[in-house]
């Protein structure tokens, strides 16, 4: 779990709420016929800008944004490392006897496919094909959260205006402007906290994970192709630091 996402959240929340409760009562911020305007403008804009289908597995990629276990590069590379030195004295067949113990269906997938005898290459070009698409899914779902993102604050002013088109038709009860035009600048409200505090923030987060991940599966990729080619393992692991920054770089050979 993400503590920073869940945190970040809870924290923007808190504060707007103590800030809201500060000024008497709180009650004055909600108003269910705003949220209607907004809530509904936006997922309804969403629908005609991507399929339905699409929209509804956004859920999932949003689960990327809180539930998350990231790769330790350097773990990773001491993994491939392992294999490299296990294929170079056993046999690439050897590495039939790991696949059992790994729980990334990417790199079990990678594994096979070498245990299979696939050659260096084509299975660099079959994992980066898969790497691509699954780049791809991941734009799509941070693409949906920023066009929410746009939306609301749109939806938001176009609730502020049917108010104040409502509160213009009352010009003649001074007593009702003032609880009118609150109301109007609610939606408004709406808009940018959906935008600003959830939306934007989660799009961002998706696009780092998505990154990571990417890093990640082409390190594989990569490690791999280099074990099938039966390179010196202590030559691989110089290869697949390219994958990390120079300064988190970790050698498993004794100099």
């Amino acid at each position: 779990m993400d503590l920073s996402t869940i945190l970040g959240i809870l924290a923007a929340f808190g504060l707007m709420f103590a800030a809201m409760s500060s000024g008497g009562n709180i009650g004055i911020f909600i108003d269910i016929p705003s949220v209607m305007i907004v809530v509904g403008g936006t997922v309804g804009t969403v629908l005609v800008h991507f399929p339905f289908g699409d929209v509804f597995s956004s859920i999932s990629v949003f689960k990327k944004a809180i539930l998350h276990k990231s790769v330790d590069p350097k773990e990773r590379v001491k993994t491939m490392v392992e294999y490299a030195g296990k294929a170079r004295k056993e046999g690439v067949l050897s590495l039939q006897s790991v696949l059992n113990n790994i729980s990334d269906p990417f790199l079990e997938k990678g594994l096979q496919m070498a245990v299979d005898g696939q050659e260096p290459d084509t299975l660099k070009e079959l994992l980066d094909r898969e790497i691509d698409y699954i780049q791809e899914r991941h734009d799509k779902g941070a693409d949906i959260f920023i066009a929410m993102g746009t939306y609301a604050p749109a939806m938001g002013m176009i609730g502020t205006l049917i108010g104040l088109v409502q509160m213009l038709q009352s010009l003649s009860d001074p007593s009702s402007i003032g609880p009118a035009m609150a109301v109007a600048l609610l939606t408004t409200f709406y808009g940018a906290i959906i935008a600003n505090v959830f939306c934007m923030p989660i799009s961002g987060k998706l696009k780092g994970r998505s990154a990571t991940e990417v890093l990640d599966k082409s390190l594989i990729a990569e490690g791999l192709k280099l074990i099938l080619k039966g390179e010196n393992p202590r030559i691989i692991e110089q290869k697949l630091h390219a994958f990390i920054a120079p300064k988190l770089r970790e050698s498993n050979f004794n100099n």
